[in-house]
């Protein structure tokens, strides 16, 4: 049971990071995207042409155009904490130039709307070259890396353990049967059916599944308990310990009968293989 309970641990805390660095990806997927700084002479004309021209491009899922002050007023709230910044730019008289904001659909395939802003026609009507968010780009690229790299540990891990879940249960209930050889006779000789001599041994099996899915359960719990208060405030890198709390909280009776499905499918799938191995059974 000590086998199962770590197995299905592992199980269950490799679902729930997956799901917490798929929101993570989320959520910086969301604050990428690619803004046209534009010349500050174009005509409504020209700019509503090039906003229906980008909305028509393959891989772009919306277009927000910003004029000079909506691009003001967006900077003074990203630097609200920096009044030095937000007193030079209106001394300034309002440097900054329209921006047009593309929200691309893969951030992998950026490749057509790179050549359309590079073209001479569009260039033209541009006052600096485009930014395409390259830094929050290469923090998806990592984050996805090592998304791909803790599930293939993660499965790796669950294999392993699972082996030698079916293994020890193999050998537990060979004792079992090795010390009810007797009873196991009689019970033959007086005409009791496989399933009958075999059920107890299935039974039993389930239940250690099913003990241990509930162990397994109450540690991810414990351990997210004993974390929310500690290294929620801490620096994690990829691992968001709040979400991951929440997560676990809004889907619990969820999770807790999948652990209770995999226990009792471990253990009575083993059981099965291992009654039929060793007690020999023929089968119909």
């Amino acid at each position: 049971m000590a086998i199962m309970v770590i197995t299905l641990t592992i199980v269950l805390f490799s679902l729930i990071v997956n799901f917490t660095f798929r929101h993570t990806i989320s959520q910086i997927t969301d604050k990428i995207n690619v803004s046209v700084y534009l010349n500050n002479n174009l005509s409504t004309t020209q700019t509503n042409q090039l906003v229906g021209e980008l909305k028509h491009l393959p891989n772009v899922g919306s277009v927000a155009y910003l004029s000079k002050s909506q691009v003001l007023k967006a900077y003074e709230q990203q630097n609200a904490n920096n009044p030095q910044l937000i007193q030079a730019v209106n001394e300034t008289n309002n440097p900054l130039p329209p921006t047009i904001i593309i929200k691309p659909i893969n951030l992998n395939n950026l490749g057509a709307i790179k050549s359309f802003l590079d073209e001479p026609k569009v260039a033209a009507l541009q006052s600096d070259p485009p930014s395409y968010s390259g830094q929050e780009k290469q923090a998806i690229d990592q984050i996805t890396h090592a998304t791909n790299v803790l599930q293939e540990i993660g499965v790796i891990a669950v294999i392993v353990f699972a082996v030698v879940s079916v293994l020890i249960i193999f050998n537990t209930i060979q004792m079992a049967i090795f010390n009810r050889r007797d009873e196991i006779q009689i019970m033959r000789l007086l005409g009791a059916g496989t399933g009958y001599i075999r059920g107890p041994f299935i039974v039993e099996s389930i239940v250690y599944g099913i003990f241990a899915a509930v162990i397994s359960v109450v540690i991810i719990n414990a351990s997210f308990q004993a974390s929310s208060g500690t290294l929620q405030a801490s620096s994690l890198g990829l691992l968001d310990i709040g979400y991951a709390n929440s997560f676990f909280d809004s889907r619990f009776f969820e999770l807790l009968l999948l652990q209770l499905g995999l226990g009792i499918v471990i253990g009575a799938v083993s059981s099965l293989i291992a009654t039929r191995r060793y007690l020999k059974f023929k089968t119909r």
